[in-house]
């Protein structure tokens, strides 16, 4: 197996993968792995990968071009043209282990470690193949996530544990999912962030915000709504989200 981690903090990961199992697998030719800084696919000359989120609000945003063109780069060199994409995010599916023999299947692996306030949607909706959380909780950055990933994978390739049946017995503040984040450029090979958050009418973002939250928590983490009380104009909204929905 191949595993590429794009990662603004490559040096948190020599420990962990040179250690353990992790070791030994590479040790016993069953993975390889290759730790990369995509913040050297930027294309500007201060290499940011970051910038502020259209509309307004706390924090920086992910760039798409570094990941975009570093996730091409990988690909380009790979043996396998179809590798599944992984983003490590709160608003991903719950980490379970049916899921960690689901990803022990495959040939080829890119994990995307982000930071700052979020990613830039396109990354999400034209990279990426699998959002994983590893819990409800939120960590300073996608490293620690994609560690306990990586590491729960890896276990079970062949002849990495010694005993191949060991495995087998192995037995948030609004309460919604965020909404979608954008940065610049407006428009990135085509993909094009929503008009409203263009228009600098406050009322209009914020209200396309909680309508997209919601939108996105009825889709995701139904869930979550048992233990959440909605605002009135919340629940006005919510039954114009279902009505799209369905």
């Amino acid at each position: 197996m191949q595993i590429d981690i794009l990662t603004l903090f490559p040096e948190m990961f020599s420990g962990v993968l040179g250690q353990s199992m992790l070791q030994k697998a590479t040790e016993k030719s069953a993975v390889n792995y290759n730790v990369v800084n995509f913040r050297d696919f930027a294309d500007n000359k201060h290499s940011t990968v970051d910038d502020y989120p259209y509309g307004g609000g706390a924090g920086m945003v992910l760039k798409p071009q570094p990941i975009f063109d570093a996730v091409a780069a990988l690909k380009e060199k790979a043996e396998s043209k179809q590798p599944r994409v992984i983003l490590l995010c709160p608003q991903g599916e719950r980490y379970e282990q049916k899921k960690a023999e689901e990803l022990a299947k495959e040939e080829h692996l890119i994990f995307i470690c982000g930071h700052y306030e979020g990613y830039d949607e396109r990354i999400r909706e034209y990279v990426v193949t699998d959002e994983i959380s590893i819990g409800d909780y939120v960590l300073t950055g996608g490293e620690l996530g994609a560690m306990v990933v990586v590491d729960s994978v890896v276990r079970l390739l062949p002849e990495v544990l010694g005993n191949q049946e060991s495995h087998m017995k192995d037995s948030f503040s609004t309460g919604l999912l965020e909404h979608p984040h954008y940065t610049r450029p407006a428009d990135f090979r085509g993909m094009k962030v929503p008009e409203v958050l263009l228009s600098g009418n406050h009322k209009f973002i914020e209200e396309w915000r909680n309508k997209e939250a919601l939108r996105r928590t009825l889709q995701r983490r139904p869930d979550l709504f048992d233990k959440i009380k909605l605002t009135a104009e919340q629940e006005k909204w919510l039954k114009e989200v279902k009505k799209d929905v369905e």
